[in-house]
């Protein structure tokens, strides 16, 4: 046994309670040395003993976690940033169909307009149409009749039953008629056609759009009826000469 490196002729003891353990690790190896008391009176002795390595306690759950850990964080970040990628393009697909339904609400607006428009205008050309189409019979009745529309155009109050009625006390019907026998006779002026009128009544009072003949049946009533729509308001306030 060795020497007890701690005796010099007498013994060193230690109590019960003092325990000393060292431990030191080498490049090479380990070697643990322990000193032992005992109680007082009894010989110290020194062991030295081969301390086994201590193992190592290593995990890898704790590298998992913080790997997991990092993972997780680029995952969310990769899918926020997704998510508003995803956002934009929805938001700019929205606009874009937006912006498409307004135009095409446009465009069909506008197509609605041209159409109404070419309606109306076709509707206008089937009036003047039927207007130049419409055929009156060449006889009193026709004559009166297309005399009206004339007037209507115009603003010329006038009615079947005044102008006929007058037409009856003038001429009896005969576009041709002319007297030959009262003042405007006498005077170089004689009065002519269906409603007797003078030349310069003729004249002055013709309606636009009719004969300049003043026996033509229709511009010889027209201008009567203008005539007495000045003097008397209407022909069908005219009840003798006029």
């Amino acid at each position: 046994m060795p020497k007890n490196i701690f005796s010099r002729g007498r013994s060193r003891t230690l109590t019960r309670h003092h325990k000393i353990a060292m431990a030191g690790v080498a490049t090479l190896g380990a070697a643990a040395i322990g000193f032992s008391a005992v109680p007082s009176g009894a010989s110290t002795k020194t062991t030295t003993e081969a301390a086994q390595p201590a193992a190592v306690a290593f995990s890898t759950e704790q590298i998992k976690d913080v790997k997991a850990s990092v993972t997780d964080q680029m995952a969310g970040a990769s899918l926020k940033a997704e998510q508003i990628a995803a956002k934009k393009k929805a938001d700019a697909a929205a606009a874009a169909k937006k912006k498409a339904a307004a135009e095409a609400a446009k465009k069909k607006a506008e197509a609605a307009r041209k159409a109404k428009e070419a309606a109306s205008r076709d509707a206008k050309r089937a009036q003047v149409k039927k207007a130049a189409a419409k055929s009156y019979p060449n006889n009193l009745d026709g004559w009166i009749r297309e005399s009206l529309d004339i007037l209507k155009k115009h603003d010329i109050p006038a009615s079947y039953d005044g102008i006929h009625r007058n037409i009856m006390r003038e001429s009896s019907g005969n576009p041709k008629a002319i007297n030959n026998w009262d003042i405007n006779a006498i005077n170089g002026v004689p009065s002519k056609g269906l409603l007797q009128v003078i030349p310069p009544t003729f004249k002055a009072y013709h309606v636009p759009g009719t004969s300049w003949d003043i026996y033509n049946p229709v511009a010889n009533i027209t201008a009567a009826c203008n005539y007495a729509a000045d003097k008397y308001g209407s022909m069908d306030n005219v009840f003798g000469a006029y």
